[in-house]
């Protein structure tokens, strides 16, 4: 935020100076301060002292002005003189430095790095981080299943079994492919805890209890090629309503990271073909809402992906994971 209001400061003053008389240019150029004791200044570009009375050309109204001497802190205008003609930055460069590391340092901990250049963009739910061409993507996962809202991008839809509708349901989404294909077979996939609601009545998200749910609730399953669709996992119900599901979850590491972000990474190579990101819902079952993502190494490149920022923009400033668990 500093950043962009002093480059529309710089580009502002780069516009006034094209237009303003080459006299008033030159004044700011070589005015300098007179430090006021109460902290304030006045911009000058010469001053003389007359008895009780400073007589100063005022950079900014190009005009004679007067005040008191005894409001002058003379000290502090021959310090900063001194200091600018050393090339010592201002007390007001250095106050905006600071406002700029911690707005940094905020903004690192709410969307971590995870690659040189590459930060987790606080408003997405499910991201993949790939590798094509030698060169780091993020790429964010659909949720299918049910009717998904399209509009709901930052809330997780959630729908759990119910025990009446049947014996045995399966569970299936729809197409052989997903959209995101990663080309390795290692993907670290990222979700946002902070975009945790569920699907209330007629599909308005409401606020979930986040508490009740644990963080290392996500998982990856492989999923199986069923006439055009994909099966994510099977559900028996016995005769008095009690719900198992079956599906072939892959070995995973999950992560804590600032931010409110895990890190869920397969154990051991992927091989190729479809799998989905799913939650498990403790005693309600599997989420039915997933995230689909496929493994093809020789995919073409994936599209509405992001890129590192350029060298000159990139932060060291990734933060440091929080929790281990392995499952």
């Amino acid at each position: 935020m500093i950043r962009t209001y002093r480059a529309l400061i710089v580009l502002l003053l780069g516009v006034l100076a094209l237009v303003a008389p080459a006299s008033t240019a030159s004044g700011q150029d070589l005015a300098k301060r007179l430090i006021l004791k109460d902290g304030s200044y006045q911009l000058a570009t010469k001053w003389e002292i007359k008895g009780d009375r400073v007589r100063y050309y005022s950079a900014e109204r190009e005009e004679w002005e007067e005040i008191p001497y005894a409001f002058i802190d003379w000290p502090a205008t021959d310090k900063y003189q001194k200091d600018r003609t050393a090339g010592i930055p201002s007390p007001e460069a250095v106050e905006l430095d600071k406002e700029e590391a911690a707005e940094r340092q905020t903004e690192g901990a709410r969307s971590p790095q995870v690659a040189p250049g590459l930060r987790l963009p606080a408003d997405s739910s499910v991201m993949l981080l790939d590798t094509f061409q030698n060169q780091p993507q993020l790429l964010e996962l659909d949720q299918q299943g049910g009717e998904v809202n399209r509009n709901t991008k930052e809330n997780m839809l959630r729908s759990a079994i119910d025990p009446i509708a049947s014996a045995r349901q399966t569970i299936e989404i729809d197409g052989a492919h997903a959209r995101v294909q990663s080309h390795v077979a290692v993907p670290a996939i990222y979700v946002n805890l902070r975009q945790n609601q569920e699907a209330g009545p007629e599909g308005q998200p409401q606020q979930a209890q986040q508490a009740e749910l644990p963080w290392e609730r996500f998982h990856i399953v492989r999923t199986q090629a069923k006439r055009g669709k994909r099966v994510v996992g099977n559900v028996k119900i016995n005769p008095i309503g009690k719900v198992h599901q079956e599906q072939s979850l892959v070995p995973t590491t999950a992560e804590r990271l600032t931010g409110d972000w895990v890190k869920v990474t397969p154990s051991a190579p992927l091989e190729p073909g479809e799998y989905a990101v799913v939650e498990l819902l403790g005693e309600r079952g599997m989420n039915l809402y997933v995230w689909d993502f496929g493994v093809n190494p020789s995919a073409p490149a994936n599209s509405g992906g992001l890129n590192p920022e350029p060298a000159s923009s990139q932060r060291t400033d990734q933060p440091k994971d929080l929790q281990k668990p392995r499952k």
